[in-house]
């Protein structure tokens, strides 16, 4: 597989880490090359657990949930050169405006234990893409994002001190179970103890280990590859205790 780089030229809100190939995310920090990902978070609301959450919360139980149908609601917007993340028809939208982009946007909550939901749609560019849900975000620098795509890959990676790396496989897997080009996928990710859960459209994918972040915030991530104008629409974000 070829190795792509994501390369910024922004500076309001950005900052600069290690790449990764898509499908075999190779690290490459010996190539002075670099991966954007822009962070948003202006609010908070809904309900935020600390790491001990209430153990009489029955489970099921919704912890926090948005439609991003009466904005702001917490989540950050942002806008330039042509990319966005804004409020859209009902949902949080993610545009990107060049290739070797990933852009996200957290909550401003705080769970430990948690199964997070969300619907994501693509409105519009190339199926090699990437998208899907972050969870137990520390800072810009510490997290987990487990993603899919319209060409029918998922996995989950992790980005600790900065270094990025996969979890669970060497590279991004395929499964028919996502659907694929123009369509709708529901995602689910379960960040439970030490697991990591990946599921679409109802179907479990893939499950990994690691314990190295046991609460933080949650969100949502999408990304280009090489080529630009991805374009994913977020809706029904859901938080449930496990």
């Amino acid at each position: 597989m070829d190795l792509l780089n994501r390369k910024t030229s922004f500076a309001a809100h950005s900052w600069i880490i290690p790449s990764s190939r898509k499908r075999a995310f190779l690290l490459t920090a010996a190539l002075g090359l670099a991966l954007l990902l822009l962070f948003f978070n202006t609010g908070c609301s809904g309900i935020g657990l600390e790491e001990d959450p209430n153990s009489a919360i029955e489970p099921g139980t919704v912890l926090y949930s948005d439609d991003f149908s009466n904005p702001p609601t917490g989540w950050g917007t942002w806008s330039r050169g042509g990319a966005s993340v804004e409020y859209h028809n009902g949902g949080l939208r993610i545009l990107i405006s060049e290739s070797q982009f990933d852009f996200w946007s957290v909550a401003g909550q705080k769970f430990s234990d948690a199964i997070i939901e969300v619907e994501a749609a693509k409105l519009g560019g190339p199926d090699d893409n990437d998208f899907g849900i972050v969870c137990r975000y520390q800072d810009k620098d510490n997290f987990y994002m487990l993603v899919t795509s319209s060409d029918g890959y998922y996995g989950i990676a992790k980005i600790k001190a900065g270094q990025y790396s996969m979890i669970g496989a060497e590279q991004l897997q395929y499964s028919s179970v996502i659907a694929q080009g123009q369509a709708v996928n529901q995602v689910r990710a379960d960040c439970v103890g030490n697991t990591l859960s990946l599921y679409a459209n109802g179907q479990k994918l893939m499950e990994a280990e690691d314990g190295d972040f046991s609460s933080g915030d949650v969100g949502v991530l999408a990304g280009a590859y090489n080529t630009q104008g991805v374009d994913i629409l977020f809706d029904n974000f859901v938080v449930k205790k496990p």
